[in-house]
Formats: structure tokens, sequence, C-alpha cells
């Protein structure tokens, strides 16, 4: 498989304008959001608003529309992979999103921590219901115009990785995205993106600590078909060339 390097959602910057932004550095696909996009979860990021987190503003009204006009924006400049992270209850939004035109993949949100996501049975919670969730991303997947990733955090209590990463190919899911988080450690857990790797064929893309050259060459090492930058990526990637990965 070819590698491929994600710039992935983060905290409330990942819109058009900084997508825009950071596709210079040599990225073949850029993720939107995380966006909510149903009753349940945006009514739940206007409780998150209250703590601060101004990402979490958007209405049920225009959640479409928001979208739409985002992934239109970076179409209009580049031609590259285009991808938008959801959060929802119920695979029918996600899948609506999926027709729109310039949107290549919908990735299902099932790594957001925030309680009050978490409380609507979304996000991380997901990682606890792995029948519901693979349930979920075959709907996804047989309804949806575009190409279908999942988006994990691995290492979540009381949660098996092995049999989520299953879960999501035996749903047909075109990619897996993980974060390998691993709590008390400030590095990613390399070890469970190699036992992942060798359990699925899916086309398995590596997050977390991804700082530089080295970073990103043993994340693809340890097995990963593809890379995803966030946090490092506010930061303007000086010095980091993607083509050298």
């Amino acid at each position: 498989m070819t590698s491929i390097k994600v710039l992935a959602p983060m905290a409330g910057i990942t819109d058009a304008k900084f997508c825009l932004k950071m596709i210079p550095a040599g990225f073949d696909m850029v993720t939107l959001g995380g966006y909510n996009i149903d009753k349940e979860t945006i009514d739940a990021g206007e409780k998150i608003l209250l703590r601060g987190r101004s990402e979490f503003e958007i209405s049920e009204e225009d959640y479409f529309e928001v979208i739409n006009n985002q992934a239109r924006k970076i179409k209009e400049k580049w031609n590259g992979l285009v991808s938008v992270n959801l959060r929802s209850i119920t695979p029918d939004p996600v899948i609506e999103i999926s027709k729109i035109k310039e949107i290549d993949v919908v990735e299902v949100n099932a790594h957001c921590r925030q309680r009050e996501i978490i409380d609507t049975g979304c996000g991380q919670a997901l990682l606890q219901k792995p029948d519901f969730l693979e349930e979920f991303v075959s709907d996804v997947v047989k309804k949806s115009q575009s190409k279908v990733s999942v988006k994990i955090r691995a290492n979540s209590e009381g949660a098996d990785d092995l049999k989520i990463a299953k879960s999501i190919e035996s749903a047909g899911a075109n990619f897996i995205h993980v974060d390998a988080m691993k709590p008390g450690v400030n590095h990613a857990d390399f070890n469970i993106i190699s036992q992942i790797s060798k359990e699925v064929n899916i086309f398995l893309i590596g997050n977390n600590s991804i700082v530089n050259i080295e970073s990103a060459r043993k994340m693809l090492n340890m097995g990963a078909n593809g890379i995803s930058i966030a946090r490092a990526a506010m930061n303007g990637l000086d010095g980091f060339d993607l083509s050298k990965i």
C-alpha cells in the first residue's frame, strides 16, 4: 500500500483556512472537523461551549451548509482528498454528509472524550460497544457516497482495541485511524499500532505524537500504512519535510 500523510482533526482549528495553509507541507488528505451533526451531539456541544470550547459551536440547522462550504473552499484550490470527522449517535447524518460532492471521506468519530459527548453514546463511548459500532459503520459503508474512515482512541479503559479494529474491518470501512494514545506516557503507543496492523488488512492511519521525521517513520515501521499529524501542525511544521516520509 502507498503511504499517505493526513492532516488530522484537532481542537477546533481544522477548517478550510487552516487546511489550505498546511497543504503545501505535503499532505495527501486533510480532515475537517470534528463536527457534531445531530440534535443530541449538537446539544452536548452547547454544554461544552459553556466551558469555553468554541469549536463546538454549530447549530442543527447550519451543519450541512457549514461543512459543504468548508469542503468547497478547499477543493476550489486543491485536488487532494478531503475528509470530514463527524459525531452522531446514528448513521443517517453521516450518510447525508457523504452526499457532498467535495467530500472524499466521511470519518466516524469513535474518539472524542468530552464527557458531554460520551454521555450521548457517541465518540469514545462507541468503543465500549464494538458490535454496535460495527453495525453503525456497516450502515454508513452500504449507503455512503464517499469512502469511510473510523477514528478510534487506543487504550480506552474497558475497550478491546483488537476486537474494535476487526469490527471496523468487518463493517467494510476503507480506513481505520488510530490515535495511539497511552495514558501516563508522552509518546505514541507504537506497540498497539503493530498489534492492530497484524490483525487487520484495512488501511491503518497512525496518529499521536508525530512531531518529526523520526517519529513519522517509526509509526510506519510499526505497521501503519499512513500517518496523521494534528497538534504538531499548529507550529507550522517548520523543517518537517513530509516528502521525505
